[in-house]
């Protein structure tokens, strides 16, 4: 569908993310690339706002380093602590990127077990406390735990980033129902952290009505990067509209799409 063919009211739909105004509800990783040329290309390609980058796996003594040549006119940078086992590390990290000048918001992950890269919760926790009384914007990598994401709200995160699936593996949403309870009770942004491994997966997220995806591999890995960003581009823009539309139910019985009554016999 072209965009001039929908009405102005359906194109406009931003969206405030830590008083931030965003037009684009995907949020792109920087890792993986091949070069640095792909990762420009893909990154133009997804339309992305934001960009996140794992400070612990840049060079900062490279003259060349990942910070140096993203355009910071056009995006915003999302630092995140991948890499980072306990609470402890985390804040010390996301310290230093006060210190380089891009803490203004921050993506919090603490991770739980080196194997599945699942997040720790307790030490999410802890983090998020802290840096929070610090003065950091703090999105947290979670569980896909309504009881968590509610106690990361409390503490005053700016939005709460439950996984789809284990980070990197590509197996889409595992658990749509938990999100939608998330989705339901969240009065901050909620996005979609992790897990999603194509454009169908993407639109799914946006249909249960979460804020943004956030994703980096499922673009990375694929066998044409620049052409998956634009395919995850169209999926959250679809995804976003169908949940703006409003699907029709689900019934467990066929549903005659004509009137059965009058009939010619």
């Amino acid at each position: 569908m072209e965009s001039e063919t929908l009405p102005s009211s359906s194109l406009d739909d931003s969206w405030t993310l830590a008083g931030r105004t965003l037009n684009s509800r995907l949020i792109l990783g920087t890792g993986k690339y091949k070069d640095a040329a792909e990762t420009k290309a893909a990154l133009a390609a997804s339309g992305t706002e934001i960009v996140t980058v794992a400070l612990r796996r840049v060079d900062l003594s490279s003259k060349d380093n990942l910070l140096g040549w993203i355009d910071r006119d056009r995006y915003t940078l999302l630092p995140n602590t991948a890499g980072c086992y306990t609470a402890d590390d985390a804040i010390r990290t996301l310290r230093l990127a006060r210190e380089l000048g891009i803490a203004d918001i921050v993506k919090l992950e603490v991770i739980g077990d080196p194997e599945t890269l699942f997040p720790d919760n307790e030490q999410t926790l802890v983090a998020a406390k802290q840096l929070i009384a610090e003065g950091f914007t703090v999105l947290p990598y979670c569980s896909d735990d309504p009881i968590l994401c509610r106690k990361l709200e409390d503490l005053g995160c700016a939005a709460v980033m439950p996984l789809a699936a284990p980070i990197g593996s590509g197996q889409g949403i595992r658990n749509p129902r938990n999100l939608e309870i998330i989705v339901s009770r969240a009065s901050i942004p909620v996005i979609v952290d992790a897990g999603v491994g194509t454009a169908s997966d993407a639109t799914k997220a946006l249909e249960i009505g979460v804020d943004a995806v956030l994703m980096n591999t499922a673009v990375a890995a694929a066998k044409d990067p620049v052409l998956m960003a634009h395919a995850m581009r169209e999926g959250v823009r679809s995804g976003r509209l169908a949940y703006r539309a409003g699907r029709m139910p689900v019934r467990a019985h066929a549903n005659a799409s004509s009137p059965t009554g009058g009939l010619i016999e």
